[in-house]
């Protein structure tokens, strides 16, 4: 269970970002509101998973969801450059959270 918060902590991760770079350095309301929102669930959410978790691995996975997704997102919606380099370095993200994982911090 405090896995899967995790994984909605990160993804309101992304969302916040996502609202930041929308609200114009804060001259845009809604995303600015979606920002403070978004902030507050994901921290929140990742508080209360860090109940059970190992807070070293719990924050590896919460912030791994939160550069690869806004990354991804910034390259797939916000037309960023998809360089080789920049994939390589998403794919090295995912295999170093995975390898936390895997070096036994979860439960």
């Amino acid at each position: 269970m405090a896995w899967f918060v995790v994984i909605a902590a990160g993804l309101f991760e992304v969302a916040m970002a996502y609202s930041l770079k929308l609200s114009d350095g804060f001259a845009q309301p809604l995303p600015s509101v979606g920002f403070a929102v978004f902030a507050v669930l994901s921290f929140g959410l990742l508080a209360f998973a860090l109940k059970s978790l190992d807070v070293g691995t719990a924050y590896a996975v919460w912030t791994g969801i939160g550069a690869v997704g806004t990354a991804t997102l910034g390259m797939l919606i916000l037309g960023e450059e998809a360089s080789v380099v920049r994939i390589v370095s998403i794919v090295l993200i995912v295999c170093g959270v995975v390898g936390l994982n895997l070096a036994g911090g979860a439960h």
